[in-house]
């Protein structure tokens, strides 16, 4: 992060205060809402296969539950520290209470490069991170999910780890395998509702989505899935990357040679018969579409201005700070934001823990038509609110979800 420029936290709460203005929220909310209920770290120490101890730093946020139980993933990252943790826990409860699903907003991460570890080291780290903040989980308190460098099998640890003192508890965690309580339908939901998100976007707009250009930063699960799904929409994608770096091709790449890329563990750099481009390069490639759907604050002042796409679409958690976002504003970029575009997660996270509760799984058809109806309902109340004020869809976004949480606040009596 360049000097001068806001934390994580910083710009969520610079968010937060622009919304919380639109709509008069009472100054004694502010304390309540910008806060975290409760912040854990903890010490996480693991045998490593050569012998040596390594000991790495946990953290468990959990920002508000007024509307439900806490719900947030796990990612494992050398960046992830307690700052980037509360922006995101903050994220989670406004996202939730967004697409009007019953929880609030927790994150965790533990400050790790995981892609030196064993499979071994990382399920030893993950059955001790699960220990170590088990007493604030629970089904109907706190349910973990995957994030950045998490996955299913990661889930599948910390709800064995948790259900060793309470018994078979699948729905403890989300994003599990289909054979440990899973959703058909949840590992592809984030990526999915991005695109509904897009599709009802461009429906409204006027925009001919069948003749966009598309650029996704990050081909993980996320930007694999919103690939993969417009490619099912015979939309054009033209560059993808990942962590060492991307590929472009005007007339559009080959997704579905890319597909086996997420899950192979191999770059997409690999690929012959492209451009080769940076990620930065990718952030300023000639797109009509942008989704940065990897890691926050790619898109700052630094490069806001040489953005090229008309549209944003924040299918990763915080990727534009507020500096980058006013600019992006004013040259007339519309931006989706992260609460709203990559919401289809946590809601394919609420349909599978449904799931589990009543322990009746649903068929991936009607998963996916559900998740359709919440992306493209929370859209349309978003820009319903955004062309009566006329104002950007972000602080629209914000001001549904923090009228949601005050008022749930004020109902159960937090103030």
């Amino acid at each position: 992060m360049g000097t001068g420029e806001p934390s994580p936290l910083e710009s969520v709460n610079a968010f937060f205060d622009e919304a919380a203005d639109l709509i008069h929220l009472r100054d004694e909310m502010y304390a309540v809402l910008k806060t975290s209920y409760r912040e854990i770290q903890v010490q996480v120490p693991v045998r490593m296969d050569n012998g040596d101890l390594s000991v790495f730093t946990g953290y468990r946020v959990q920002h508000n539950g007024a509307r439900g139980p806490y719900k947030g993933g796990i990612r494992y990252h050398p960046a992830a520290d307690l700052d980037e943790v509360r922006a995101l826990a903050s994220l989670m409860t406004w996202k939730t209470a967004l697409v009007d699903i019953p929880f609030g907003g927790a994150k965790g991460g533990i400050t790790v490069d995981p892609t030196d570890m064993s499979a071994h080291e990382l399920e030893t780290m993950t059955r001790r991170f699960t220990n170590a903040i088990g007493h604030v989980l629970g089904v109907n308190r706190d349910i973990p999910a995957p994030d950045v460098n998490t996955n299913a099998q990661v889930m599948a640890w910390m709800m064995d780890a948790y259900s060793a003192g309470h018994g078979y508890t699948p729905a403890i965690v989300t994003g599990k395998p289909l054979d440990l309580g899973g959703a058909p339908g949840r590992e592809a939901a984030t990526g999915r509702g991005v695109v509904y998100v897009l599709e009802a976007a461009c429906k409204r707009w006027g925009v001919d989505l069948s003749t966009a250009r598309v650029a996704i930063q990050g081909f993980g699960n996320v930007g694999s899935w919103v690939a993969r799904a417009l490619h099912e929409q015979h939309v054009r994608v033209v560059a993808v990357s990942d962590a060492r770096g991307g590929i472009y091709r005007s007339d559009g790449l080959d997704v579905a040679a890319l597909e086996d890329i997420a899950t192979s563990r191999r770059s997409v750099v690999e690929v012959a018969g492209y451009d080769q481009i940076t990620n930065d390069e990718l952030i300023e490639c000639d797109c009509d579409v942008l989704v940065p759907a990897a890691l926050g604050d790619v898109i700052t002042q630094r490069n806001a201005d040489r953005v090229r796409a008309t549209i944003l679409l924040e299918a990763a958690n915080h990727p534009t700070d507020t500096a980058g976002d006013k600019i992006l504003n004013e040259r007339g970029v519309r931006i989706v934001p992260d609460v709203l575009a990559n919401a289809g997660g946590v809601t394919g996270s609420y349909f599978e823990w449904a799931q589990n509760i009543q322990q009746f799984k649903w068929k991936e058809g009607r998963f996916n038509d559900e998740l359709r109806d919440v992306m493209t309902r929370s859209f349309d109340a978003v820009a319903d609110f955004a062309e009566s004020r006329r104002i950007p869809l972000r602080p629209a976004a914000f001001a549904i979800a923090i009228e949601r949480v005050a008022r749930a606040s004020k109902m159960r009596g937090y103030i």
